[in-house]
């Protein structure tokens, strides 16, 4: 078989398209992927930093959410054929732990780390992962939408619902409007009913998260949101608040909850150190829950989401030889919904 390309990381902070020799013959349990999009995510930031909280080895291959089609099956895999197209779960989970067993595989208690940033990821043209670790396409969702959604949209799926419980007709204060994750969570909380207020840091970044379907934009670089939300919400608070942002919102965002408000953090792009005042806690009866992740069946969900219309908002698709780009723009934060590289 031919040469295939892998963008790989040789040291932190130096990523390099190279050739390698494509992977051997799908083991028992396994499938081949043909990898045709990947999704840029803040966690590829952090890779690409050295932050990866464990050790790895390099060159890694990056990149952590795809869409793939499978071209090869192990000899017992059962669930899927050549021609399907899938989207394969980034954690390589144990499967048999007590967490994995109950569904809740982003707790499992054996991982053997998360492909792109303890492993290799999925930016290579072809790789091979566990057939129990793959969800199917519907037909009706484009690749570059599936691309969005092992960690993107399962990320949103698991914070608004396994986490915060959210329902139908509730305020919900979703940060960053205009990142990945953000854009998703406005879309998926107006699609049940919600009112949702956003946060964004520009003038267009407020009409496009209009235009996405937000009642209600505070540009936070303007206006101190808290001030707003309580305003909008006759000094009662959100039911919800999406927290991705850190140190930076924080303290806004207990005081934009109503008693007995429900605050689900997956994030800390401004920093990773807050206060907490604990009287204010228990007096207000918040719950505050920290999102990691996303089971598997998160993933399902979000491919369901796409199928119904709820899709995601891409920004930009890159070449492969130009996700250096991509990564620059997320880090930039000059970005509104996601980035893609295209295989």
């Amino acid at each position: 078989m031919a040469m295939i390309r892998a963008l790989q990381l040789l040291a932190d902070r130096q990523v390099e398209l190279v050739e390698r020799e494509p992977p051997a013959p799908p083991a028992p349990d396994q499938v081949q992927l043909r990898v045709r999009a990947v999704g840029l995510n803040h966690i590829d930031v952090w890779g690409f930093r050295g932050m990866a909280f464990a050790k790895r080895l390099y060159p890694i291959s990056v990149g952590a959410e795809a869409a793939c089609e499978i071209i090869a099956v192990g000899a017992a895999v059962t669930n899927v054929k050549p021609g399907d197209r899938v989207v394969p779960y980034s954690a390589l989970t144990c499967g048999v732990c007590a967490s994995c067993l109950r569904g809740r595989d982003n707790l499992c208690e054996n991982p053997s780390g998360v492909r792109g940033f303890h492993i290799n990821g999925f930016a290579q043209d072809i790789t091979n992962h566990p057939a129990r670790l793959v969800v199917k396409i519907p037909a009706t969702v484009s690749m570059h939408d599936a691309a969005c959604v092992a960690v993107a949209y399962s990320t949103v799926e698991h914070m608004l619902f396994d986490n915060a419980q959210l329902e139908p007709a509730e305020w919900v204060l979703v940060h960053a409007g205009g990142s990945g994750i953000g854009s998703i969570a406005i879309r998926i909380a107006k699609s049940i009913g919600c009112t949702v207020i956003t946060t964004v840091g520009s003038a267009d970044k407020a009409a496009r998260a209009t235009a996405l379907g937000a009642d209600h934009v505070i540009n936070y670089r303007e206006d101190r949101f808290e001030g707003i939300v309580r305003k909008l919400t006759r000094k009662k608070g959100v039911d919800v608040v999406f927290e991705h942002t850190g140190a930076d919102t924080w303290a806004g965002s207990l005081l934009s909850m109503k008693r007995g408000g429900r605050l689900v953090t997956c994030g800390a792009t401004s920093g990773p150190t807050a206060s907490l005042n604990l009287m204010q806690l228990f007096q207000q009866q918040y719950r505050i829950v920290g999102s990691f992740g996303a089971p598997l069946s998160a993933l399902a969900r979000g491919l369901d989401r796409i199928a119904s219309g709820v899709k995601p908002v891409i920004d930009t698709v890159y070449p492969l030889a130009d996700f250096r780009a991509g990564l620059g723009r997320l880090e930039s934060r000059d970005v509104f919904g996601k980035i893609l590289v295209e295989l």
